[in-house]
């Protein structure tokens, strides 16, 4: 399988999330290349509500437009609720792994399944679990992935909008085929 470079930002606020999304879409990054996760709400809000009407899909709640845009923008989506943390959405290319570790046997080194389909994508073990707890936490990740030149560029506009948070994995190797 081929090797690519994924940048990974962790964001606290929704606003900021949203903003970085919206300057990598102007950039020319599409769903092939982008994730997102987070929490369908923080801590202290109500639950998110979901609701699909032919090929639309609605959030309702605090981060409700923010999730139904990014479905409208990512070919496909995941929403999950993961033990301890709550309901997660998952979108873009995230999602598939994601789902392969819902549907899959039970991690095994104390990943959940949100942290088990990060891992599968070839991002290393530690830093699945770091992101997984960053999740837990009400934080959102933004991930990119694709050769060193685009992910440079990406590093750099997911860095302008503020994440607490922005590693760069060199050379990862999915563990399971993209899809």
């Amino acid at each position: 399988m081929p090797r690519d470079d994924v940048v990974v930002a962790v964001f606290s606020k929704t606003e900021d999330a949203d903003a970085a999304i919206r300057q990598l879409t102007v950039a020319g990054f599409g769903g092939a290349s982008m994730g997102v996760a987070g929490k369908g709400y923080q801590a202290g809000e109500r639950v998110v509500s979901f609701y699909n009407v032919g090929s639309r899909v609605r959030f309702s709640g605090p981060r409700g437009s923010f999730w139904s845009g990014l479905w409208g923008l990512f070919v496909g989506g995941l929403l999950t609720t993961v033990p301890v943390v709550g309901p997660i959405v998952v979108v873009g290319y995230l999602a598939p792994a994601v789902l392969s570790a819902v549907e899959g046997p039970v991690p095994d080194g104390g990943l959940g399944m949100v942290g088990a389909g990060i891992h599968a994508l070839g991002i290393p073990r530690d830093s699945a679990s770091e992101y997984e707890a960053a999740l837990g936490a009400d934080g959102l990740l933004v991930m990119v992935r694709g050769d060193a030149a685009e992910i440079g560029r990406a590093g750099a506009l997911l860095a302008a909008a503020n994440p607490g948070r922005l590693d760069w994995h060199a050379g990862v190797r999915a563990l399971i085929p993209a899809i």
